[in-house]
């Protein structure tokens, strides 16, 4: 039996997936860009993170320009002096392989999300390698810890799916650009995705019926927090970096962000 609390539909998914969908240039922790990182449109080939600037510009809706910049940059002083000092305050006490472990178990959990939106766009050959990999991590990689998926060729490269790429299958555009402060920006279709998604994930299931026993349910309020601290900590070094490489030397780091992020979701999209 799973149960959907208000605290859970509102406030623990949406901070749980912070490391996934708060950056605005990196939808997708850093390890999953490098595993999955969009084709130049171009050339058929996978681009490095500077690479990002040189594509031509795009016709993005975004009626809400004056205010979208003026929350990035708010969001890039937060990301810059807050963010940054508190990754690398956990890295001094969580060792970067310790952190990628707890990565790696955080999204083999979130193998309902990917199973679910590959069986919506009616790709049942990538739900059965979703399915696959979560097996093989989760029994060979000691719970998800160790991704053991990377040594077996036709698992290492699964493309991921989430529910804005759904919708974009389905056909429905992505709207206006919209930035959110601190969790960054997003057409209006990956934001209302992204937390469609929160809901399927584990991760905001309140009660989980095991043996019995309903083992989250249980959980006080300091363990739930500390779950989602360490969630959105584990990948969320990776997104910083991947936030700067995406915006440095550009000369308007708002459009390159903006652009980068549509680009890349677009080709999410088309895999």
């Amino acid at each position: 039996m799973l149960r959907l609390s208000r605290l859970s539909r509102l406030a623990l998914p949406v901070l749980a997936t912070l490391a996934l969908i708060a950056l605005p240039a990196a939808p997708l922790a850093a390890q999953e860009l490098d595993r999955g990182r969009a084709i130049d449109e171009r050339t058929g080939a996978a681009p490095d993170p500077d690479d990002y600037d040189d594509y031509a510009p795009l016709r993005i809706s975004d009626p809400l320009g004056g205010w979208n910049r003026r929350v990035f940059a708010f969001n890039d002083w937060t990301y810059s002096y807050v963010l940054t000092p508190a990754t690398k305050a956990y890295e001094t006490v969580v060792r970067p392989p310790v952190n990628r472990a707890i990565a790696n178990f955080y999204d083999n959990v979130r193998y309902p999300v990917r199973l679910v939106n590959s069986l919506l766009q009616g790709k049942f050959r990538r739900a059965d390698l979703e399915t696959r990999k979560f097996v093989v991590n989760t029994l060979g990689g000691l719970g998800g810890f160790i991704r053991q998926s990377d040594n077996v060729p036709s698992l290492a490269q699964v493309p991921r799916e989430d529910l804005g790429q759904t919708l974009g299958v389905w056909g429905v555009p992505h709207g206006p650009y919209i930035v959110v402060p601190i969790f960054g920006g997003y057409s209006l279709r990956d934001l209302g995705g992204r937390l469609g998604d929160s809901v399927v994930s584990p991760t905001g299931w309140e009660y989980i019926d095991l043996a019995n026993r309903e083992w989250t349910g249980e959980l006080s309020w300091e363990w739930r927090a500390a779950i989602t601290v360490t969630d959105t900590m584990s990948t969320l070094p990776g997104v910083l970096e991947i936030y700067g490489q995406m915006k440095e030397a550009a000369v308007d780091p708002y459009l390159s962000v903006r652009d980068a992020t549509r680009r890349y979701r677009d080709a999410e999209t088309a895999r």
